[in-house]
């Protein structure tokens, strides 16, 4: 096992009038014990950069594939700041497996360009359920607490370079 970490910093986040932000968490039902998990770490590092948990808007969709379709939903009917998705696929038998990871990062990423604003691919694409369990909260930390960081430092980026157009 390696060391080496490439998760980002978990730093100070300087996002002005932060009371204002609002950041929506889709999550898939399938894989439950996982989700949850994510979610959980996804809402605790939400509340520890203090947004309020008013402004933390939760939904759920079936399966990772209705991810994105979700966070549009979101988008279209809430208007949030960032929204993260969080799903978790695991290897099996069959392709079935590589089109869905594949069909799930597709889609989350048109909607950042679509609207011009954060959706944070918090799915995790695992070979097994072990490695679902370690970053879920296990040994590997909570890809959902990372999530939440990177949709907060993507919502400030965006705040900076907004307020530099004025």
């Amino acid at each position: 096992m390696s060391n080496y970490n490439n998760s980002p910093k978990k730093g100070k986040v300087d996002i002005q009038n932060l009371k204002n932000v609002k950041v929506g968490i889709i999550v898939s039902e399938w894989n439950p014990v996982i989700t949850k998990a994510l979610l959980k770490g996804s809402i605790t590092a939400l509340k520890k950069a203090g947004l309020a948990e008013a402004n933390i808007l939760v939904n759920y969709v079936p399966g990772s594939y209705e991810l994105p379709l979700g966070a549009q939903l979101l988008e279209e009917s809430s208007h949030p700041d960032g929204i993260i998705c969080l799903g978790c696929v695991i290897q099996g038998e069959t392709p079935h497996f590589d089109y869905i990871c594949s069909a799930v990062s597709e889609g989350i990423m048109k909607l950042n360009f679509k609207y011009s604003k954060p959706f944070v691919f918090g799915v995790l694409t695992c070979n097994d359920y072990q490695q679902a369990m370690d970053r879920s909260g296990g040994i590997k930390g909570n890809k959902g607490e990372e999530a939440a960081y990177t949709a907060l430092k993507m919502i400030e980026l965006k705040q900076q370079l907004s307020s530099k157009k004025k």
